[in-house]
């Protein structure tokens, strides 16, 4: 608001003294300039007491007005409209490493920034009351929290610092901007412990909260205690409370002649499972034979979870709140004890076991001609490993060669088939670690999916879409499908694919589809373009990521990504709890049961999708902590990459060799002062004009490998010419940093999809 403004309004306020309340007056100038800070003088002589007298009484009546909290004291002499005096929402809050945070308000599509300075001591996952007030240069709103109404039912993760008296911990994570005060139990603490701590106080005369150490983990660097802060960090759990186990142990092994004759038996057709090579857990195996009419029969079998824990056990508890297994770098955190994923329920080889299976007869085209789903008893002929069956596919002798041969053969074509219907085919190297003993990374190397893996995929992908469907056409009683677990992938946004055409442009690759099946087909065509080309992983990354991200619900909205009208997980009850309750309700359905409640399981579905995020977050987590510590003996020396990402404080670079990712901080770039630009994706000279952007192959130096905050930083050593000639940055003419810089000092290794579009986490 100008001067000018000002004057004009207060001008108003003052004739409205004249016929009014003073009071009223001063509220009235507070709320019309809610960042404005008022010297009593001002607001004596706008609401027409500019003599001694009114002078007295505007004094009084702002000193009530600041003890009621509708305004604040700025300085000894100044004041404004508190916070609390504007209209608030109620929302979540989003800790920046810098301090700031951003609260997203459920029904407001923009997340309200808010200062360091107004977050009322509100930390992550906080939820809030904020009032707007004002908007940014931007338009986005900014605001100040007003209270904070429910704190986040979290723990955190960091390293003990230890003085003689007293302990601070060090917080890992970069959404905790201050570290936490340890009163308590400090003689029982050693500097460079890892621990787990819980903030009981923050009291408003304190710089940083007071908190309780829940559990040491371990020193610091070591692999064991690395692996559990970061499964702390993300509140999942690392072992099994004792009365889960034991509950577990006391589940009988042992099949009656009784549960065999209630189920189909499959013991004598050829059997086996596939499975990579450190594989515990099998809970998938094929069954192969030709039938009399020339067609096949193919049994997908999958482990009875169901049948061995029951609804209300303690293990079912701790496997719905646990609802996935989590896999980090170097071990599995199951989602059920040992005796169950490795043992009672894992279909070895040459051991009798209960399955829940769907059986299929088919063509010679691959086409399903009839199908059947129940319980079964199965005896598995032969473990393979990907690589054994591999072997056989490629032209070795094997076990069971014609049946792996017949199978290979009945997957590729109704895998041609499913990309012909619009499923989408996204291929992109997935880097893994050579783990020493203790844990650390040796070398990197690429997961690559064989013709081997696609047989296991299409048949899991066939029973899963043939469960759902069969279930999913069906009515109940009251003419409404019956309630059901569906995997839903929906369509893609719009908005996004028109940023995604828009920037591979820039590479000669056009893509003009917006919606329908169109975007599938066109998005088949441009993976099969970039095969093989140095844009091949960004391009392929960012069209990953203007993909929805499916999730579990009982509303059928079908799986885009695959092309299927009806898609459930049915195939892993062993690590997915939502397998689980689709076994259950497969068998309630197949017993003539009703449907059941949909809002019990839609909760179910949630909290399912909730612990995906999250079990994925801590996998990601711990591929970037062995990242950091495989480059920590590489600092100092060069690397190829491209770029990867662009914000407004920096690079994002993905190495050529190991598609480990780094940042290169702008403001670390010598020869000119860059600045983003948001519409580019690109951080752009000033003077020059020069460009770094998505894509671009560039040369950089490995400035420092942070363990604790899983952070690599880079410099900037040159980009490539169209030629593949290296351009050194140190070539360039050096030109002074602009001052106005608000380039951002935090760095980070997370890549958000078109960096900068949206400043969130």
């Amino acid at each position: 608001m100008s001067k000018k403004d000002t004057k004009r309004s207060t001008r108003g306020a003052a004739k409205g003294a004249q016929r009014g309340d003073r009071a009223a007056v001063i509220m009235q100038l507070f709320r019309s300039f809610p960042q404005r800070k008022f010297a009593l003088k001002t607001l004596a002589a706008q609401s027409g007491g500019a003599d001694r007298e009114g002078r007295y009484q505007t004094k009084a009546i702002v000193y009530q007005m600041v003890e009621e909290g509708s305004v604040e004291a700025t300085s000894a002499s100044t004041f404004r409209l508190a916070a609390r005096a504007l209209p608030s929402v109620e929302g979540v809050a989003q800790m920046l490493s810098s301090g700031s945070m951003y609260v997203t308000v459920e029904g407001i599509d923009k997340d309200i920034f808010v200062d360091r300075r107004n977050t009322a001591r509100a930390l992550d996952g906080d939820r809030v009351k904020v009032a707007i007030t004002r908007r940014r240069a931007s338009g986005d709103p900014e605001g100040q929290i007003v209270e904070v109404t429910e704190r986040a039912d979290r723990n955190y993760v960091g390293t003990i610092e230890k003085t003689r008296s007293h302990a601070f911990v060090r917080v890992s994570s970069k959404s905790m901007p201050v570290d936490i005060f340890i009163e308590k139990g400090v003689d029982k603490l050693s500097d460079g412990d890892k621990v787990v701590v819980r903030i009981v106080a923050w009291e408003p005369e304190s710089k940083c909260p007071t908190g309780r150490v829940v559990t040491i983990l371990g020193k610091e660097g070591d692999n064991t205690a690395e692996m559990h802060a970061i499964l702390a960090e993300y509140n999942l759990p690392y072992n099994f409370p004792r009365e889960v186990e034991e509950e577990a142990e006391r589940i009988p092994e042992k099949i009656t002649a009784r549960e065999r004759a209630a189920r189909r038996d499959m013991r004598d057709v050829v059997t086996f499972t596939i499975d990579p090579a450190d594989a515990k857990d099998f809970d998938d195996a094929l069954s192969f034979r030709v039938l009399d009419s020339g067609n096949v029969e193919v049994g997908v079998h999958i482990a009875d979870v169901t049948h061995y824990v029951q609804e209300g056990s303690m293990v079912e508890q701790e496997a719905r709140e646990r609802a996935t297994s989590v896999y980090l770098v170097d071990r599995t955190i199951p989602m059920l004890p040992e005796r169950l994923s490795n043992g009672l329920c894992s279909l070895r080889p040459n051991e009798e076991k209960l399955c829940f299976s769907a059986i299929f007869e088919m063509d010679s085209e691959a086409r399903v001609v009839g199908s059947w789903f129940g319980r079964t008893t199965i005896l598995s002929n032969r473990r393979f490993t990907y690589e054994e069956a591999q072997r056989i596919i490629e032209g070795e002798d094997g076990d069971y060669r014609s049946e792996i041969l017949a199978l290979n053969t009945l997957a590729q074509k109704m895998r041609h088939r499913r990309f012909e219907e619009g499923s989408i085919a996204f291929e992109r190297e997935e880097a893994k670690f050579h783990l020493d003993s203790e844990g650390k990374p040796l070398g990197v190397y690429f997961k690559v999916q064989k013709e081997a893996n696609q047989l296991i995929e299409e048949f899991m992908l066939l029973a899963n879409r043939s469960v759902s469907e069969f279930i999913g056409s069906k009515k109940g009683k009251n003419g409404k499908p019956k309630t059901f677990v569906y995997r839903v992938h929906e369509k893609p946004d719009e908005d996004k694919l028109a940023r995604f055409a828009n920037f591979i442009l820039r590479f000669g690759y056009y893509f003009d589809a917006r919606r329908g099946r169109a975007v599938a087909q066109q998005m088949n065509a441009l993976m099969g373009e970039i095969k093989g080309k140095s844009e091949e992983n960004v391009v392929s990354i960012l069209a990953v990521r203007t993909m929805q991200k499916a999730y579990y619900s009982t509303e059928n909205k079908g799986h885009y990504g695959l092309a299927f009208p009806y898609y459930s997980h049915f195939t892993s009850p062993i690590r997915r709890y939502p397998d689980m309750m689709l076994h259950r309700l497969l068998a309630h359905y197949l017993e003539g049961g009703s449907s059941v409640d949909a809002e019990v399981v839609e909760e179910l579905c949630e909290h399912s999708s909730d612990q995906e995020t999250r079990a994925a977050e801590a996998e990601r987590a711990s591929v970037k902590y062995k990242m950091v510590e495989f480059m920590r003996e590489r600092v100092g020396e060069e690397f190829d990459g491209s770029i990867s990402g662009v914000t407004e404080w920096g690079l994002y670079v993905e190495l050529e060799d190991t598609h480990i990712e780094g940042m290169v901080a702008l403001r670390d770039l010598s020869d000119e002062f860059y600045a983003f630009d948001e519409e580019e994706y690109a951080a752009v000279g000033t003077r020059s004009g020069r460009k770094f952007t998505l894509g671009d192959r560039v040369r950089v130096r490995v400035k420092n490998a942070d363990l604790r905050l899983k952070q690599l930083d880079f410099e900037m050593v040159g980009s490539y010419d169209g030629k593949g000639e290296l351009w050194r940055i140190n070539d360039r003419p050096t030109v002074p940093a602009n001052p106005k810089s608000k380039s951002r000092p935090t760095t980070s290794t997370d890549t958000p999809f078109y960096k900068g579009i949206k400043r969130r986490r």
